[in-house]
């Protein structure tokens, strides 16, 4: 009876670059055929899809805003840091990554919704970069690995800079968006990497 082969100890790496890189050019191209469309087809008519704060009957607009983008420039500014970010986070796993990237979407969203300004449509993926650079440094403050730790690092030096952009400077930026943005990547980061507290054995014996 043969032992099965063994797989090459950089197999499991190479598989979870492939993955991180899969699903990074699946959102990235993903995002660049909305925009296509919606400038080419639908004459812009999409973004009306953005975030809408307070607007009744509008809340589930969370899930199409950070995926929208006013135009070709807001797409391209957008477009490197998503891609680098995704890449680092789905690094971890893609369907861990996937559930980070909806808690983001569903919290940072809701919040916009909830607290924005109001007659006003909040779009772009500014929230997803946002949250995804949160999550980041989050993983890294509760696993606290050397490799969580040194990925948390590299992002922060690689995009620490934005974090102005939480701010109320121009009024024609979401700053909202940015801010719960961010703020949904901790949660996602919490929820997600946390390590809890080994249960205490139970006495068998009555007190």
């Amino acid at each position: 009876m043969r032992a099965p082969p063994t797989r090459p100890p950089s197999a499991p790496r190479a598989t979870s670059l492939g993955r991180a890189a899969g699903i990074t050019a699946a959102l990235i191209a993903g995002l660049w055929v909305q925009e296509g469309a919606d400038q080419l087809v639908f004459q812009g008519q999409l973004d009306q899809f953005g975030i809408e704060p307070r607007s009744p009957g509008t809340f589930w607009h969370v899930l199409t805003a950070p995926f929208l983008h006013v135009d070709f420039g807001h797409l391209i500014a957008n477009t490197v840091p998503l891609a680098v970010l995704t890449f680092m986070s789905a690094l971890r796993g893609v369907a861990r990554f996937l559930a980070a990237l909806l808690l983001i979407v569903l919290i940072g969203g809701g919040l916009v919704w909830l607290l924005g300004r109001g007659s006003s449509v909040h779009l772009g993926a500014s929230e997803l970069v946002f949250g995804l650079l949160a999550y980041l440094l989050g993983v890294g403050w509760w696993e606290r690995t050397p490799l969580a730790v040194g990925v948390a690092v590299a992002a922060f030096l690689l995009y620490g800079g934005i974090l102005w952009g939480v701010l109320p400077a121009n009024p024609a930026v979401s700053w909202e968006a940015h801010l719960f943005g961010f703020v949904g990547g901790l949660i996602a980061a919490a929820i997600l990497h946390r390590k809890r507290p080994p249960a205490r054995p139970t006495s068998s014996f009555p007190r």
